[in-house]
């Protein structure tokens, strides 16, 4: 849904069918999963409770979801098949929410949420509750009698969290207004059992993005009281160089289990991640650049820069390569600046304004290489291809940074005390 689009009630979504890009069915909605947020911000949107048609229910984060339109939900086709379990700060929509009872703020009067409406945020991934279809009167057998109306989510009491809570519910609603790097700072600084508690809180992804940005200790310890098969699913939401990273310092057993539980094409770019140097441009590389073929237009390669998951430093540029267009790729033939694309017209093929002036690295190069190499060239990312001339993936200039910088630089506060304060 685009902003503007009409919102969607939740009730018209029980039931409907959920089906994957091509078409194929994969279940059918059951039920959606929202997060209560401190304060007057509406509750937010996490994903849908999916019944596939083992009859498992499985849970499918709006992240994954392209469209919800004409009575179906369209999603990237990436469907994780765990059993859904219900989070102690996740809370059930239909199941909760609706025939709730709650008060108008403006009149104190006493309501009966009917139902509830959802909408995504503008140029963004997120999605939100904002309005509430509402009952006036008693509830029970005379409810019917009363009026309706609908309300904006501001409008009703009983939907938000307090700010001074101190249940993880109310900690991982605080933490979701920081940056991943001050969450991690946060949760640094807490006693193990409060970082296992919050941590157990947090959706996959966001737990992916905090871990990524937490000392290898912390890391260590939470991927390691997590239930094996979250462990997995967290680990194929982190950018896999820092899964690569993390796995590395696990025992061989531990590694080895959590990699088999992990989908095959994930293990698969961890396991060859695994295998170079840690200071050299293959360990440092990332595996998922964005990578284009030759036939590409302007406007393609806008469209995927455009992506709310990417990294500046990865949004920075394009790579050009022959199929397949998946690391390790076909024939590596050269690089498209972002700059580049704005200037040309979005008919133009990526092929005819591509730099194949610079040499990319080899997975081998060591550290100091490839910190002289972004150096020289003013350069936030580099290509690392193989000796048959295929791209492996790219170096992108903040992993640099993360070996330059002292080991425990992430245990410092000068980056992330004004967040926090911010945050409380």
């Amino acid at each position: 849904m685009v902003a503007g689009a009409p919102r969607v009630f939740v009730s018209h979504l029980a039931g409907v069918p959920v089906f994957d890009p091509n078409g194929d069915q994969v279940g059918r909605v059951r039920d959606l999963v929202a997060m209560l947020r401190v304060g007057g911000r509406p509750p937010r949107l996490l994903g849908l409770v999916v019944e596939v048609l083992s009859r498992r229910r499985i849970f499918l984060p709006m992240t994954r979801v392209t469209g919800i339109e004409s009575g179906q939900v369209i999603t990237t086709g990436v469907v994780n098949m765990r059993r859904f379990e219900q989070r102690p700060t996740e809370r059930l929509v239909l199941g909760e929410f609706l025939d709730r009872r709650v008060r108008l703020v403006e009149t104190g009067e006493e309501v009966t949420v009917l139902d509830v409406s959802i909408q995504q945020l503008p140029a963004r991934r997120d999605w939100e509750i904002d309005k509430y279809f509402v009952r006036k009167g008693k509830g029970g057998a005379l409810r019917r009698k009363g009026e309706t109306l609908t309300v904006e989510w501001s409008a009703v009491s009983g939907f938000s969290l307090q700010e001074d809570g101190q249940g993880a519910e109310s900690l991982v609603a605080t933490f979701e207004r920081l940056r991943p790097t001050d969450v991690a700072n946060a949760l640094h600084h807490l006693s193990p059992k409060r970082r296992a508690e919050v941590a157990a809180a947090l959706d996959d992804d966001r737990l992916a993005d905090v871990l990524e940005e937490l000392p290898e200790d912390d890391q260590v310890e939470i991927i390691g009281k997590l239930q094996e098969e979250r462990a997995a699913d967290v680990l194929e939401a982190m950018d896999p160089d820092d899964a690569a990273d993390l796995l590395s310092e696990l025992p061989e057993e531990d590694k080895e289990r959590l990699l088999t539980l992990m989908r095959p094409d994930d293990a698969a770019d961890v396991r060859r991640l695994m295998s170079y140097e840690e200071r050299t441009a293959g360990g440092l590389m990332t595996t998922e650049p964005i990578i284009l073929r030759p036939d590409a237009t302007v406007a393609d390669a806008l469209a995927r820069v455009r992506q709310a998951d990417l990294s500046p430093a990865l949004a920075a540029q394009v790579y050009v390569c022959r199929s397949p267009d998946e690391t390790p790729t076909g024939k590596y033939l050269g690089t498209v600046h972002f700059q580049r694309l704005l200037r040309d017209p979005p008919y133009a093929l990526v092929s005819s304004i591509v730099d194949s002036d610079l040499v990319p690295l080899t997975p081998d190069t060591p550290l100091p290489a490839v910190t002289s190499y972004l150096a020289a060239y003013n350069l936030v990312s580099v290509p690392v291809v193989d000796e048959s001339g295929s791209l492996l993936g790219a170096v992108t200039v903040d992993d640099v940074l993360d070996h330059l910088l002292p080991e425990d630089w992430r245990e410092t506060d000068f980056h992330s005390e004004e967040g926090v304060a911010r945050g409380r």
